[in-house]
């Protein structure tokens, strides 16, 4: 068959449209992390134990992961039979109306149980979104990707992660310096939610001037499209869904942990101020993003499974130092402990897109790696806040920090498992 022509993204185009959507996703997610431990529980959940209302909060934020499979399930079909790019506008276009709605929805005290049903609503909204969006921007870079350049490229929709974090913190972090607890709680919170829909638009306006992937069109030229992806993945790639979830738990476990649990228990158990516990959080961000940094170069240079196993190794001691680390009632020492976590974050965080991408072909890629990551996501992060505060109150913090450790093992065995198949390159 003729091969035809197509237009060839630059590198630039590439990887900022690949960067911003992921971080302007991020953000949004993040911004209802934040918002769920710091005014959920009195605005939408109120109850005489601060812990109930707490738990319950964290709850309706453990519902977008149990959406994001869906939302991966219905993007990566489309993704992977009328292409990428399309794909990605429209998980876009998804999550950002979700997000405004919330910053503009009234609480409990105004319209009564509908306001947590509400919410839990647009936040289902959110988890669709990101279910389509993470494993499209991975492709997008890495589908464009050099050969020896692999985790490179496919390292910049990560730091989104990290960039998307230090924006919603640095927002409540001014919200919270610059207005009353009471006008914080009133209306302070709501202006990051509504002022994300800025940050749609201009993600929208980038991903709307590039071109599709080579790859796809490749695909597209030959006729080699699965006929239902979702199957396929499931029928003729039950390993690599199997293993790539299971090597990818611990990535969003140790995230939350580090992120949404440490900020609940540095401010409720640990009395830390509001404030300063998130000037050590967005700290720790740029550790994280050091770790995505330096990651990708080791991935392209000794192989993604082995930087992934050093890692995933690391995490594990981790856990077994997190009780100690955290309990010190020194603010610096915190600040230390949050980044050597999210450090170890960003090593396992840098080259999981690129090698979950690595695992699947052409045909089912947008859908494979999407399920494994969001998949993964349901088992290591959407209940982590909620068992994780358990663990703690019942049993002591070292429990969770042993928690942090089982997980490792396992993700460990999956990653000794999938060796030979993360060797392989993206075709």
């Amino acid at each position: 068959m003729n091969q035809q022509k197509h237009p060839v993204n630059s590198a630039g185009r590439i990887l900022t449209a690949s960067l911003i959507g992921t971080t302007i996703e991020f953000f949004d997610f993040y911004i209802y992390a934040t918002a769920a431990v710091l005014v959920f529980p009195k605005l939408f959940f109120p109850a005489t134990d601060p812990t109930s209302a707490t738990l319950e909060s964290l709850a309706t934020f453990a519902l977008a992961f149990f959406a994001r499979p869906l939302g991966a399930a219905i993007f990566g079909h489309f993704g992977d039979r009328k292409g990428r790019k399309a794909t990605l506008v429209a998980a876009l276009m998804t999550m950002g109306p979700s997000t405004v709605a919330i910053g503009l929805l009234p609480g409990y005290a105004s319209i009564g149980i509908a306001a947590p049903v509400l919410l839990a609503l647009f936040r289902l909204g959110q988890g669709l979104g990101l279910g389509g969006e993470w494993g499209g921007a991975v492709l997008l870079a890495t589908e464009n990707a050099p050969a020896h350049k692999k985790a490179w490229y496919g390292m910049f929709p990560q730091l989104g992660a990290p960039i998307g974090f230090l924006l919603s913190s640095g927002t409540f972090f001014i919200l919270s310096k610059t207005m009353s607890d009471t006008s914080f709680i009133s209306y302070g919170w709501r202006i990051p939610f509504i002022a994300s829909a800025l940050l749609v638009w201009v993600g929208l306006y980038v991903r709307l001037k590039i071109a599709e992937t080579p790859e796809f069109m490749k695909m597209i030229d030959n006729d080699k499209q699965a006929k239902v992806p979702f199957a396929d993945v499931f029928i003729k790639h039950t390993a690599a869904i199997t293993l790539g979830t299971l090597a990818t738990v611990t990535t969003f476990l140790l995230f939350y942990l580090m992120t949404v649990f440490t900020l609940s228990w540095g401010t409720s158990v640990l009395h830390y101020t509001k404030s300063s516990f998130l000037i050590i959080q967005m700290i720790s961000m740029l550790a994280f993003g050091l770790g995505i940094l330096l990651s990708a170069k080791l991935a392209d240079q000794y192989g993604r499974n082995q930087m992934l196993i050093a890692a995933t190794i690391s995490i594990m001691i981790f856990g077994l130092l997190f009780a100690p680390f955290f309990t010190t009632g020194s603010l610096t020492i915190t600040a230390i402990f949050l980044s050597v976590g999210m450090f170890l974050m960003g090593l396992t965080y840098g080259p999981i897109g690129t090698a979950l991408a690595g695992i699947f072909p052409a045909a089912v890629r947008y859908t494979g790696a999407s399920l494994a990551f969001t998949l993964a996501g349901i088992l290591g992060a959407s209940l982590t806040p909620y068992l994780a505060t358990t663990l703690g109150h019942k049993f002591g913090l070292a429990y969770v920090g042993y928690y942090l450790t089982a997980a490792a093992l396992v993700t460990l065995l999956a990653l000794l498992a999938s060796a030979k198949m993360m060797k392989q390159e993206v075709e």
